[in-house]
C-alpha cells in the first residue's frame, strides 16, 4: 500500500507557524489584509469565499471584500482594483472567479499590481515563474511542492507528468517542477496514448477535471501520484481524477480525495498573505 500524503497534517502545520508569524506582525502594529473583490452572485464563488474568510479569522488576518452586482461594468471592477493597488493598507489582493460575461477576466487580472497578486496569476508573475525566479506562485501547485517536499519526495532528475495545462495549475506545476530539474511532460486533451506516458511517470500530477480518469494499469508502480481533482459523483460522493483504490495498490505515495492537495490551496493562500505583508520574495 501507499503512503497517504496526508494535507490536512501538512496544512496543520504551516497554520500554525502562520499564527505565531501573525502574532508577532500585531505586537508589531502590523496586521495582514486580503482585499477580495467579487463580482456577481455565483454560488460556488461566495462558498469560497467564505472558506477564505473562515481561515483568515482563525489566523488574525483581515479580510476586506469588495462585493459588485452581476450588472457591474469592468470600468467598476477596474476603478476598484485602481483603488486597492494605491492602499498601503493592503497586502494582498484576489479576484474571485469567474467574472460575470460582460467583463474580460484577463483584463482584470492584469489590473492587479503584481506585488499584491496572491493567487500569482498575473503575467508578470507568471513569467517569473517560467524564468526560474518565482515570486508569488499559484496557491494550488504551490501546495503540491509543499506536500512534496515534507515527504521528502525526490524531483531532481525525475521524470514528472502533468495532466492538465491550466494557468490555474498544469502550466505553473509544470514550471514548479522543472525549477526542481525535473523532466516535465505536460499532457492535455489533444495528447495521443497518454497511459504511454503516465507510465513513464516517477511524478504524476492529474489535474483534468474528470472522476476517476486514472486508473492503476496507467501508472509506473512506485511512482507518487498528485490527485489535483475534485469531483462529485451522481451519490454525491467526492473523488478525485485517479482511481484512488487501484493507485494506491500501484503507487508509494499518494495523495487522498478529499484530504489531499485540498487543504493546501486555501493554507498557501494564507501563506502568501503573510508573506507579502511581510515583504519577503
Amino acid at each position: 500500500m501507499a503512503t497517504v500524503i496526508d494535507g490536512k497534517a501538512v496544512s496543520g502545520e504551516i497554520m500554525a507557524d502562520l499564527t505565531l508569524e501573525v502574532a508577532q506582525l500585531k505586537q508589531q502594529g502590523v496586521v495582514p489584509c486580503l482585499a477580495v473583490v467579487i463580482v456577481g452572485d455565483d454560488p460556488a464563488s461566495h462558498v469560497y469565499l467564505c472558506s477564505k474568510q473562515r481561515r483568515a479569522k482563525k489566523l488574525g488576518i483581515r479580510v476586506l471584500v469588495k462585493a459588485l452586482a452581476e450588472t457591474a461594468t469592468e470600468a467598476a471592477v477596474l476603478k476598484v482594483l485602481a483603488e486597492l493597488n494605491q492602499d498601503p493598507k493592503i497586502n494582498a489582493i484576489l479576484v474571485e472567479m469567474p467574472l460575470p460575461k460582460q467583463i474580460n477576466q484577463q483584463h482584470i487580472l492584469e489590473a492587479i499590481n503584481p506585488a499584491k497578486d496572491v493567487d500569482g496569476f498575473h503575467p508578470i508573475n507568471l513569467g517569473q515563474l517560467f524564468a526560474g525566479t518565482p515570486r508569488n506562485i499559484p496557491n494550488t501547485p504551490y501546495g503540491v511542492m509543499k506536500l512534496l517536499a515534507h515527504y521528502q519526495i525526490p524531483l531532481a532528475g525525475k521524470n514528472a507528468v502533468v495532466i492538465g495545462r491550466s494557468v490555474i495549475v498544469g502550466r505553473p506545476m509544470a514550471a514548479l517542477l522543472m525549477n526542481q530539474n525535473a523532466t516535465v511532460t505536460v499532457a492535455h486533451s489533444y495528447t495521443t496514448n497518454l497511459s504511454a506516458l503516465t507510465k513513464q511517470a516517477d511524478v504524476l500530477v492529474v489535474a483534468a477535471g474528470k472522476a476517476n480518469f486514472i486508473h492503476g494499469d496507467a501508472i509506473k508502480p512506485g511512482a507518487t501520484v498528485i490527485d489535483v481533482g475534485m469531483n462529485r459523483t451522481a451519490a454525491g460522493k467526492l473523488v478525485g481524477d485517479v482511481s484512488y483504490q487501484e493507485a494506491s495498490q500501484v503507487a508509494s505515495a499518494i495523495t487522498p480525495v478529499p484530504g489531499g492537495v485540498g487543504p493546501m490551496t486555501i493554507t498557501m493562500l494564507m501563506y502568501q498573505i503573510v508573506k507579502l505583508t511581510k515583504g519577503v520574495a
